[in-house]
Parts: structure tokens; sequence; C-alpha cells
């Protein structure tokens, strides 16, 4: 018995469903995920294959360079130690100087490069450049005779030996760092390149040299940027150094002490800044009388120990704390 008109026609309808199904995907979601991978460019569908494993990739890096930041963020390592937090917990560097490094093969300060080399150290004179090396690094300090605070003195020389040499001991890192009388910048030139957040301090006349020479010792190398202010011994110390905002754990001083008639400004500056806790190391050649009035002075003002002496150059470097 033949099949009627009617249900052959059903039967190839029947048939084409079938047929476009298996073309298409035997369920809508199917046909719906071939319609959008068929719109979507290859590129970006490559990209988003790879995108987890890309961020897995940069959280990876971010958690590692985390680690090796400043640890001065409250958080706890894997031993279950937490870490202190630092005064400054960025890592700064300062910006480059390229003028001033261009310029600085050319550049002779007025006076007459000082002809003379301090037996046993590291020292070149070349117009008015003098070389030392510390702290691993090479430091090329610019000087001129124009003042006694453009020059180096030996005093700075041996307090940067000693800075060195009782590096652990001292644990400058992270340490908030005051030089009286910087001059030329030696000494806060190696606490900066020894981690120390360091401000050197003196008269207005001496703080474009100074500055230069932190800027070009220390750019690049150190974990803060030194900061040069200007400091008159005795003078507007509550103004400008407000005590509950400016504390330091090391005050550093190298021949400040000389024929000058400031000694008792200074010594009212040292006690200013020394408070509870406060370490300070002061190195100077006795060259005076006045000299030794001075250190008998400095003695009954502060805790005193003498932790060397080098007689072949009569510099002698003293550490003082308060004795409030």
């Amino acid at each position: 018995m033949g099949r009627s008109r009617q249900t052959v026609q059903l039967y190839k309808h029947w048939n084409a469903q079938i047929r476009a199904r298996k073309v298409c995907g035997t369920t809508a979601r199917h046909r719906k995920r071939r319609r959008s991978s068929e719109n979507t460019p290859r590129k970006e569908l490559k990209n988003q294959r790879e995108l987890p494993k890309r961020l897995k990739t940069q959280a990876k890096a971010i958690l590692e360079v985390d680690s090796t930041m400043d640890v001065g963020r409250g958080r706890t390592d894997s031993s279950g130690q937490k870490h202190k937090i630092t005064k400054n917990p960025d890592h700064i560097k300062p910006k480059a100087n390229i003028t001033q490094e261009d310029e600085l093969g050319r550049t002779v300060p007025s006076g007459r490069a000082l002809e003379r080399r301090i037996p046993g150290e590291p020292n070149v004179y070349s117009l008015g450049m003098e070389s030392f090396c510390f702290a691993g690094h090479e430091i090329r300090i610019r000087e001129s005779l124009d003042s006694y605070g453009a020059l180096t003195w030996p005093g700075a020389v041996d307090l940067c030996n000693y800075l060195e040499q009782n590096g652990e001991g001292l644990g400058l890192q992270d340490k908030a760092v005051l030089e009286l009388g910087a001059g030329t910048g030696l000494v806060s030139i190696v606490a900066s390149l020894m981690g120390a957040w360091v401000t050197a301090t003196d008269v207005p006349g001496v703080l474009n040299n100074l500055g230069f020479n932190l800027s070009r010792n220390t750019r690049g190398r150190s974990r803060y940027t030194p900061q040069v202010a200007e400091l008159v011994w005795g003078q507007e110390l509550d103004s400008k150094f407000p005590s509950a905002v400016y504390n330091y754990d090391y005050i550093l001083c190298a021949d400040i002490v000389y024929h000058h008639h400031w000694l008792d400004e200074l010594l009212l500056t040292m006690k200013y800044f020394c408070r509870r806790g406060t370490v300070l190391l002061w190195a100077n050649k006795i060259r005076f009388q006045s000299d030794l009035r001075f250190i008998e002075n400095f003695k009954v003002a502060f805790n005193t120990a003498l932790l060397t002496e080098i007689p072949e150059r009569e510099v002698r470097i003293y550490k003082a704390m308060s004795k409030e």
C-alpha cells in the first residue's frame, strides 16, 4: 500500500531537520558556541586561551618583586617573623642630572686644586676632584679652596673608614642619619651607600657643592635619596627641625671643631639633636688647645667613649649618647 502525499512530505521535513542538527550540532548550546567561535578572530581566541597563563606569570613576578622590596610594611615572612616598619618605605632614586654630569670633567672650581695626599689613603687630586673608594663604590668629590667646607678633611676620611669597617655592628641600613657640617659630603655619601636615610646639613654657601657631590655619587646606587638642608649651628633649631618631627638614629660629625667662634653653638646643636636612643659619632683632628677644651665640655654634656685614635694623623673618633 503506497504512502500518501502528506506522509511523504512529513518524512521529508523530518529528514531535513535531522540533517540540519548533524551539521550544526546536537544542541542549541553547541550551535551558540560554534557561532561565537566563528565570529571571533583567530588571534583574539589565542589571546583568550593564553590569558590565564599570562596572568599567572605576572602574579608570580609581582610576588617575587614584592618579596625583594623594603621589608618594612608590617608583613610576615615564611619563618613567621613580622618585619618592622621603616621610616621611609620606598626605594627612591634621584633623577639623572645629565647637565652636571657632562660639565663635571670641564668645570674647575675657583682656587687651585689642593696638591697634597693623606698618607695611606687612596685619594687623587685632579682639577678640583678627589677620589675615594668606600662601600664598594668609587666616590669622586668636587672641592675647592673657597672655604673650609669645600675641602675634604682627614677626620671625614677616618670616619668613613670606621663606618665601613664596623658596618655590621652599626647597622646603618634604614636608619635616619643627620650630618652636621657636611662640607663636601663624603661622610653622608658613604652612609647613604650603606643604606642609611641621610640628611646632610651645612651653611648656605656650601650647599650647592654639597648637593652636587651627593647627587653625583649616590644616583642609582643608594637605597634612599640623601637630602640637603641648611643648618646654622644654634639658630632656629626649633622652627626648622622641630623635635616632634625630626628624630635621628645617628648624628655624624667630622672635623667640625677647629679655630672658630661657634663652638658653644655647635655643642648646643649637638645636644639638641642627640636625644635618648640617638648615637653621635664625632671624628676630629686635634690641632689647637681650643679643640681639647671643647672635648672636655663634650664629655661633660654626653656619655662618651673614645672609639679609636689614629696617632699619625692626630685624629680621634668619639661615640656619645644623651645623659637624659
